[in-house]
């Protein structure tokens, strides 16, 4: 009597934690992640010199340090939850004349992004975005950026900017409103670009445990020096 009991209240463990297992994972395991980064005053200085000039990526301070990435939803054992993946592998540069940004780039090593799982970026890296054949990702400007309005007091300003993006070897025209502060000798400028990832021939992942929203964003913040 006391095995057929034993084994009775085991059956229930197991029935409880296959209903519950789900549930519990979202309210007690699953996060969402901390959003992009995004342009930060604090400790921001007056501009210590012009505008114009040649820039160049750098790896920045504080809270503006150089940073890109993706950010996505997903359904995660029935859990929803927003994941930020970023990367400091980010190089470039810009060139603004007569106070307009007249060119730039920006690339992004892609197999360098990193989230908090492993075993999502694995998957990222590989049947996602295919990294051994396009391991860059990349932004550039298309159309001069008016960068007048930019304050030379330690305050940001907003700009759109029309660019191209280039993801997994396709090239899509997009627009972006670009935060731009000019501190110190430090030109530092953060956006984020909504993208429907099928129009770059990615597909979503979607393995029964996990399903990946069909849009997401691609977001960035560069903090660039004179020279």
């Amino acid at each position: 009597m006391k095995k057929i009991w034993w084994i009775g209240g085991a059956v229930v463990v197991v029935v409880l934690a296959l209903l519950v297992g789900p549930w519990a994972y979202g309210k007690f395991i699953a996060e969402d992640d901390a959003p992009a980064a995004v342009v930060s005053t604090q400790g921001a200085e007056a501009a210590s010199g012009s505008i114009d000039g040649q820039w160049t990526v750098v790896a920045g301070q504080g809270d503006n340090q150089t940073a890109a990435g993706y950010t996505v939803h997903e359904i995660l054992n029935g859990s929803s939850v927003t994941v930020v993946g970023t990367t400091g592998e980010v190089s470039g540069n810009a060139v603004v004349e007569g106070e307009k940004l007249t060119s730039g780039e920006v690339t992004v090593q892609v197999a360098s992004i990193k989230t908090d799982s492993d075993r999502r970026d694995g998957q990222f890296t590989g049947n996602v975005m295919d990294i051994s054949t396009y391991p860059t990702a990349t932004f550039t400007i298309d159309s001069p950026v008016d960068l007048a309005a930019v304050p030379t007091d330690g305050t940001t300003a907003t700009v759109t900017v029309s660019g191209t993006l280039t993801l997994k070897g396709q090239s899509k025209p997009v627009s972006v409103d670009m935060t731009v502060l000019h501190s110190g000798d430090s030109l530092i400028a953060s956006g984020s670009i909504p993208v429907t990832w099928t129009d770059f021939g990615v597909e979503p992942p979607s393995l029964g445990f996990v399903t990946v929203d069909a849009s997401g964003s691609v977001d960035f913040l560069v903090s660039l020096a004179a020279g």
